[in-house]
């Protein structure tokens, strides 16, 4: 078991999520999760889903989020 949890650890500067074979580098989380809520707003289909996958892992907290399985 890990002493401290996973959670309670500092997030790393960088956030890389990849979607629809786009690979982007974030520095900060809000902006990345600003953007992902936006084109999941903006889109329907198969673009919504592969922006809401990304959206719920960057509100998980992953460093590295991507739309595929």
């Amino acid at each position: 078991m890990l002493k401290t949890p996973e959670l309670a650890m500092p997030r790393t500067n960088k956030i890389t999520t990849v979607c629809n074979g786009k690979r982007e580098v974030w520095t900060d989380y809000e902006d990345a999760k600003a953007y992902f809520l936006e084109l999941m707003m903006s889109t329907d289909g198969v673009e919504h889903d592969r922006a809401e996958c990304v959206y719920i892992q960057l509100m998980h907290g992953l460093d590295e989020c991507s739309d595929e399985d």
